[in-house]
């Protein structure tokens, strides 16, 4: 990847047919889009599994849904170093691979009466671990194989399959489920890694990866030099940190969100399932505009004002009274634009993360803003219960909504607010050399 720095602000016309004449990336869409069908199906269909077919109660799928989730927490930061060390293309592969079989397996041992309670819980396990690789690997692997001025279509189209894939592969998972056994559902299911580790196997760019040292003294001093990078530059510890807040607070806001609907506006199951459905195709439309929006009106200009308004429009949901029927389309609307300015706020702060980070940084930066996220949901949820016993649950959700806010006023009161229509160099903010 050159490191000059290229224009973002070229016209989407050059660069974009650039990428997709990319056999490279598009062997990278191709699986990383088959993954994340394969990875949002599964995570409806092995539950569904547990329920029906081993029949277990609600402390035990806590349990499973648990053990899923564990990965992100406990390896992500140990993955970063190793995606750092590696080739990206082996270690997608190897996930596709493994996932495929645990799947495979998971859908013979069904088949033949044979899984049981605690097979299942391994089996949720690995395919949790070998996401949190796949995940990890696939961000730092876009920028080892375009261009740095595609970086910002590269990651739309990426972003914009993954949000299709939360859309669908939950809703394809369940469908298998209702139309199809229990072992094909899951035989299904690992098809699609088939076909991703089809797709990553087509990638020929061989990436340079420096050597480095093995040794668990060594693992930790690489986690705590992705720490230090992401802390000593001003923009990415920006990032970090606005990721961090949004994601706790929003955490706390679902809660609250999750008991207001039936509780407070009297929504039926479906009414509620079909008013959080909106978020989805506000994801796309909001990838696609990523694909152009930046590079017109500015890195900077677009990060706040999308964040302000995505944030910003959850607001109203407090506000909200009545009956279902006068409540769903306000829900919707409300749900929709969350959708397009959020997502246009995750494809763009990508971009700039990526364009920030040499190669040999990028998987445990990735890692480390994904691990200060993901670290504080669980604290999130309960401030958000505890929130809504003290205070009630309308005034616990406008609280925590409002606690989204300081999300862009971070971003708006630090450098990233200044950033210009192209992308910043790696090391340009940098406090400190390494």
């Amino acid at each position: 990847m050159p490191s000059g720095s290229s224009a973002v602000s070229d016209s989407a016309r050059s660069v974009t047919p650039g990428l997709w004449r990319n056999s490279d990336f598009r062997s990278l869409w191709i699986g990383q889009t088959a993954s994340q069908l394969g990875e949002h199906a599964s995570l409806v269909i092995l539950p569904l599994i547990a329920v029906l077919t081993l029949n277990v109660g609600a402390d035990q799928l806590g349990v499973l849904r648990a053990l899923g989730q564990a990965p992100q927490l406990l390896l992500t930061l140990f993955v970063g170093v190793w995606v750092d060390r590696w080739r990206t293309r082996t270690i997608m592969a190897l996930a596709d691979l493994g996932r495929a079989l645990a799947l495979g397996g998971a859908a013979v041992a069904v088949l033949l009466g044979g899984l049981g309670l605690p097979a299942l819980l391994a089996i949720a396990f690995a395919i949790g671990v070998l996401s949190v690789f796949f995940d990890v690997a696939y961000q730092a692997s876009l920028v080892r194989l375009v261009q740095r001025d595609e970086l910002l279509q590269g990651n739309s189209a990426i972003e914009g399959s993954r949000s299709a894939a939360q859309i669908g592969g939950p809703a394809l998972g369940g469908t298998m489920m209702s139309l199809l056994s229990a072992p094909i559902a899951a035989a299904f299911s690992a098809l699609f890694f088939v076909v991703s580790f089809l797709g990553i196997a087509g990638i020929r760019h061989r990436e340079s990866i420096p050597e480095h040292p093995g040794g668990p003294r060594r693992i930790w001093r690489q986690i705590h030099e992705g720490l230090r990078f992401v802390f000593g530059d001003t923009l990415l510890r920006t990032v970090c940190l606005a990721s961090a807040t949004f994601q706790l607070s929003f955490a706390a806001m679902m809660t609250n969100y999750l008991l207001f609907l039936p509780r407070e506006l009297h929504l039926s199951g479906t009414a509620i399932g079909l008013a959080l459905a909106a978020t989805g195709p506000g994801a796309l439309a909001g990838s696609l505009l990523a694909a152009r929006l930046p590079s017109r009106l500015g890195y900077g200009t677009v990060l706040v004002s999308a964040a302000v308004i995505g944030d910003g429009v959850l607001l109203c949901v407090p506000a909200l009274h009545g009956t279902s029927v006068a409540a769903l389309p306000a829900l919707i609307a409300i749900n929709l634009a969350f959708g397009v300015f959020g997502q246009l706020v995750n494809v763009t702060i990508m971009a700039v993360r990526q364009a920030l980070t040499p190669d040999t940084m990028q998987g445990r930066v990735a890692a480390t803003i994904t691990f200060a996220g993901m670290g504080l949901t669980p604290l999130g949820s309960l401030l958000g219960g505890l929130l809504a016993e003290q205070w009630g649950i309308r005034t616990a959700l406008l609280v925590t909504a409002a606690g989204m806010m300081l999300s862009p006023v971070l971003m708006a009161l630090s450098p990233l607010a200044r950033l210009s229509r192209t992308l910043p160099s790696p090391n340009a903010t940098h406090d400190h050399g390494y």
